[in-house]
């Protein structure tokens, strides 16, 4: 027996358009490259996107190609993310810090047949254009007075294109399971590898992004997703804002610490989401001006572990809610979110900021388990540490057109590489990544635990972990870091700050004093880059 229910297909031209008929009047607020701040609403963005929609498909764009997008957070790349998988195609984001080999590659793979590029990129995409094999045409998002000066002859102007089209259109209805928005891994060992989303997937993970144990976002909510558009899809705000009908804030490529202040406080934002890297330049920013958040509630952190002492900054400093999640370009991205349950909503202090260390409990719809080196699932005691298993309905079933990976290799689930322990709550305590765990005498020591200590230390802005060849133990534990500027720390007063914190023989070895440390194109920090600098180092232990 089958339900009497209406069967209407999970389609992601529905959130706007919901948006623009239930929030018509909600803001929608873009720090543009060039013109300023442009302000306009749900229903101005819907009709806009309905006539780019006819624009593509007035360029021979058909359902199923893949458009790419290489755009910063603004209302154009608002626009083309729902004009190009409203009409049928997929929006296929590229993240521009990849490496130009990279990008080559990514595009190709995905044979890409238009381009959406801001002006910022202008230069980078007519270097590559010739290696672009399926490409047709370049749209540049700007209005024709901004048009780059580039040598491209297939070159097109945004606004242009949306002028010559009325808003008259239908947004077309087909199979929820229809491709919608392709994302590439940032590819730190081989070529990247593409998760293709579908509308069905992205529509369930936008209702658990909104729900209250995910972001919580309502239509009372002022968002700003710092979180990079070719970035997983900024964490799905986009679409989440759209279906709880609140106002976005959109940064553009500004993303200092007094550029995204002036954001924050001016627009009134009261949830905002980025990596940790992020938010040191806007905490180092509030400490150096003495300026405060007068609106924000809550900051979700996520893409790497959150320093705890940036937890506290946020919460004891400036009163703003750390909301601590965890997922990958695989999950679409949303895996885990740190919500406090009922018996622990009463915390505060060290022992509330204590449960916040945990990369939180999955939303409905993610099923986890941890396995050993054998594929074994390990209990829930909140010790027993193993890779994380994950599956649900917005959780990859295999790459887009990518032979089969190990990451898949128990049927029905995909392995993230993630290292890390379930307590009987379900919140998961992250120690590593696989291939970035330290082996020291058959144990494992977190670089990640170390790295939290290290930035804990008043005088230190940045650290980094990495295992290094050891004669004896095979590896020991590097610490390098970053000191905040004017600060000055001899090697022995940091080793020091760990005494009583972790065991003594997790101790690192040695510390490194760099300027700086590296980064992927996603914003985490990068310890094959690291590993790479100090191959040959020597620790001092080692004699």
């Amino acid at each position: 027996m089958f339900a009497n229910m209406m069967d209407k297909p999970l389609l992601i031209s529905s959130l706007i358009a919901h948006a623009a008929r239930y929030h018509g009047e909600a803001e929608i607020v873009s720090r543009t490259l060039d013109e300023g701040i442009h302000r306009y609403t749900w229903t101005d963005a819907e009709q806009r996107a309905k006539q780019l929609a006819k624009a593509l498909i007035a360029l021979g764009v058909e359902p199923g190609q893949r458009v790419g997008t290489m755009a910063w957070n603004t209302h154009r790349h608002l626009e083309a993310y729902y004009a190009i998988a409203g009409m049928g195609a997929v929006t296929h984001t590229i993240n521009p810090r990849l490496f130009p080999e990279q990008i080559d590659y990514i595009i190709n793979h995905a044979e890409d047949q238009f381009l959406f590029v801001d002006t910022s990129f202008a230069e980078l995409v007519a270097e590559q254009m010739p290696k672009l094999k399926t490409v047709k045409g370049v749209i540049f998002m700007c209005p024709r007075g901004h048009m780059p000066d580039v040598s491209l002859p297939n070159a097109l102007c945004y606004e242009e294109l949306i002028e010559a089209q009325d808003g008259d259109y239908e947004w077309p209805q087909f199979d929820e399971q229809s491709a919608a928005a392709l994302c590439y891994t940032s590819g730190t060992t081989g070529n990247p590898k593409g998760a293709l989303y579908g509308h069905r997937s992205t529509l369930l993970h936008t209702f658990a992004a909104v729900s209250p144990d995910g972001l919580c976002i309502s239509a009372r909510d002022t968002v700003m997703p710092v979180v990079p558009m070719f970035h997983v899809n900024a964490w799905g705000i986009p679409y989440a804002c759209a279906m709880a009908g609140a106002k976005l804030v959109m940064p553009g490529r500004d993303m200092d610490g007094k550029s995204l202040w002036e954001l924050l406080n001016g627009e009134r934002v009261s949830l905002t989401a980025a990596v940790p890297a992020v938010w040191l330049g806007l905490l180092n920013h509030l400490r150096s001006t003495g300026s405060k958040l007068d609106h924000l509630d809550r900051v979700v952190i996520g893409g790497s572990a959150c320093p705890r002492a940036m937890m506290e900054a946020f919460q004891d400093d400036y009163g703003v809610e750390v909301l601590h999640a965890w997922g990958m370009t695989e999950m679409s991205p949303l895996g885990t979110v740190n919500t406090a349950k009922h018996k622990y909503r009463d915390l505060t202090g060290t022992p509330k900021v204590d449960l916040q260390q945990s990369a939180g409990r999955p939303l409905f719809g993610v099923d986890m388990m941890i396995v050993d080196e054998n594929d074994k699932e390990l209990p829930w005691d909140g010790e027993s540490v193993g890779e994380l298993m994950v599956r649900g309905p917005w959780i990859i079933d295999r790459y887009f057109n990518t032979d089969p990976q190990p990451a898949h290799r128990l049927d029905g689930w995909f392995g993230t590489g993630d290292v890390c322990a379930i307590d009987q709550d379900g919140y998961i305590w992250i120690t590593d990544r696989i291939k970035d765990v330290i082996k020291s005498g058959g144990e494992w020591i977190s670089s990640i635990d170390l790295e939290n200590i290290a930035v804990g230390h008043p005088k230190v802005a940045e650290a980094a972990v990495i295992g290094i060849h050891h004669p004896r133990w095979d590896e020991r534990p590097l610490l390098c870091i970053v000191l905040q500027p004017g600060e000055e720390i001899t090697k022995e007063e940091m080793l020091a700050w760990f005494d009583g914190k972790i065991a003594k023989w997790w101790t690192p070895d040695d510390v490194a004093f760099v300027d700086d440390l590296p980064h992927t194109a996603t914003g985490k920090l990068s310890k094959l880059q690291l590993r790479d600098r100090f191959k040959d180092y020597t620790l001092p232990t080692a004699g």
